[in-house]
């Protein structure tokens, strides 16, 4: 991890007298299987810019982007009119054969969920090799050469130990480095950018975006970003194009988007950001027993492990420690935020807490030490400690309904009826914000936000006591993520849920949590009420992170 500069980012300029554009969307129609998901969209990108486009999930944003490249579902999916121009070249009209010299080449793309566009059979080094070889002609040490080089520049800690990994050895953010790794490796002209920092951090997300600039600056690179976070969009772009249903409403710069915005669609998502604090439950009001006024979890001494090496004939010697000894209490009612870098064992101390993961220590639920029991004697305490995993297509079934994947639970856990339980779930995707016509649907048909939806709603059904989000709202837009704190809050109070909420955004952080606990390396590097912990913070990685994220700014 590099020291973070107090310099705040530059913002992009604007040109003036601009050559013709690199790229040229005319009148542009998205259709699947008859139905218009993109409606005649026109915009221009122009080398060494970068043009945004915005709107909340399910917008059509990476519909339009995916067309650039013909990444699409065709035949399911059509073209009713448009052009797409690269350099004067319509790319809705070229063959296979010059798509592929372009995809990677000129024109490089950040997919939006790294664990389901990495190969999970092939190593990191394999993945960004492939990349390079397709395009270039170049021996082993040439390509090992090649790839350590980009693993640095995305600021991979250890890269050369992070050549053989797979990628469900890496973290979040480590994952979506790598991915950023591979689309730059071949100096595109263009890079197709969809939510290029969703997984990351605030420190490392600055970084990747200023490391994004440079060579923008050095290569000319032209840059569309997708992105629901308007931040991003006021420091690194220079246009914003915003979407809704479909079509584009506004098409400004970014100086007048946000001193001036048009549309009302575009007023109300600048008006949407997470704001208020944590919901205030009394506590004593639940009851006067002891078992009420105890916290509902305490960690004594716990921390994950993993053998760097496995002996043949003799236990291994050597470990990575992953998560060294943390003690916690959470009381019932309020939220533990978790925030620190990718990779500093935000998501491994929330799998412990769950026993997903082998960990040493106690876990205490309800007086119960949860690392003492075998996993049959565990089932009876899955359902009241649910969790709500990063990757919502990654934890979702391909092959199962949203439905089905809602009610799973309730199959496990109780012994409702078919009929019951389709009832529970219609009033959950209610809650949750989903049109109760779609549980029918598979988890490919639906956005990358409405997936995340659909695990807060597997979790929601349960009505568990404890549930542990990892970035659940890293998926969704702005006002989205409003809707959904604003749920958490409201459940919150009316079931008296308790949370473990691990986040990047301080923002959603400071709306939503009591207490706060900042990571860096597999250990907790400073804790304390939120409101204390941003508004002072003792640490300077903390205070590095705020500064990241140009809190209070």
């Amino acid at each position: 991890m590099h020291t973070l500069s107090s310099k705040p980012a530059t913002t992009a300029k604007p040109a003036t007298n601009k050559p013709a554009p690199i790229l040229t969307i005319k009148n542009l129609s998205v259709a699947f299987s008859g139905k218009t998901v993109v409606d005649h969209i026109s915009l221009k990108l122009y080398a060494g810019e970068t043009l945004a486009l915005v709107g909340e999930s399910g917008s059509g944003k990476s519909v339009s982007a995916h067309s650039i490249l013909k990444l699409l579902p065709y035949p399911n999916a059509c073209h009713p009119s448009g052009e797409i121009l690269f350099n004067g070249i319509d790319l809705l009209q070229q063959p296979e054969s010059l798509l592929k010299n372009i995809r990677g080449h000129k024109i490089g793309m950040i997919f939006q969920e790294p664990m389901t566009a990495l190969n999970p059979l092939h190593s990191v080094e394999k993945q960004i090799s492939e990349v390079l070889t397709v395009h270039y002609t170049l021996s082993p040490q040439q390509c090992r050469e090649k790839t350590l080089t980009l693993l640095h520049k995305v600021q991979i800690p250890n890269p050369e130990t992070r050549l053989k990994s797979y990628p469900h050895e890496l973290s979040g953010g480590q994952r979506q480095r790598v991915m950023i790794a591979m689309a730059l490796a071949n100096h595109p002209e263009i890079l197709i950018a969809d939510e290029p920092t969703t997984a990351l951090d605030v420190s490392v997300q600055r970084e990747i975006l200023q490391l994004l600039q440079d060579i923008q600056r050095s290569d000319n690179m032209a840059i569309l970003l997708i992105t629901h976070d308007l931040g991003i969009v006021r420091h690194y772009s220079n246009n914003v194009c915003v979407m809704k249903a479909g079509k584009i409403v506004e098409d400004n710069s970014c100086k007048d988007l946000f001193t001036s915005p048009k549309h009302p669609y575009t007023q109300a998502l600048l008006n949407s950001n997470p704001e208020g604090s944590a919901v205030t439950i009394d506590l004593p009001a639940m009851g006067s027993d002891s078992q009420s006024q105890s916290p509902v979890l305490t960690t004594r001494g716990l921390s994950v492990k993993y053998p760097l090496h496995k002996p043949l004939f003799r236990a291994p010697s050597k470990f990575l420690h992953a998560l060294k000894p943390i003690d916690l209490e959470i009381q019932r009612g309020t939220t533990l935020g978790i925030v620190g870098e990718s990779g500093s064992g935000k998501t491994t101390l929330a799998m412990a807490i769950l026993r997903l993961i082998p960990s040493q220590g106690e876990i205490h639920y309800r007086q119960q030490d949860l690392n003492q029991l075998k996993q049959k004697q565990l089932l009876p305490f899955r359902k009241h400690l649910q969790p709500v995993f990063q990757d919502p297509f990654a934890s979702l079934s391909p092959r199962m309904t949203a439905g089905d994947i809602i009610a799973e639970g309730l199959q496990v856990h109780t012994e409702l009826c078919r009929q019951e339980r389709e009832q529970e779930v219609i009033k959950t995707m209610n809650i949750v914000g989903l049109d109760v016509s779609m549980r029918h649907r598979y988890p490919h048909e639906f956005s990358g936000g409405q997936r995340q939806r659909i695990a807060i709603a597997r979790a929601l059904i349960l009505k568990p006591e404890v549930i542990v989000l990892d970035e659940p709202t890293s998926a969704l837009d702005r006002a989205v993520q409003v809707q959904v704190i604003t749920l958490l809050k409201q459940l919150q109070q009316r079931l008296k849920l308790t949370y473990i909420f691990i986040s990047h955004d301080l923002q959603v952080i400071k709306a939503l949590s009591h207490r706060i606990i900042v990571m860096r390396d597999g250990s907790v590097v400073e804790q304390g009420k939120t409101s204390d912990v941003l508004a002072q913070p003792q640490h300077v990685y903390t205070q590095a992170l705020l500064e990241a994220a140009f809190f209070n700014k």
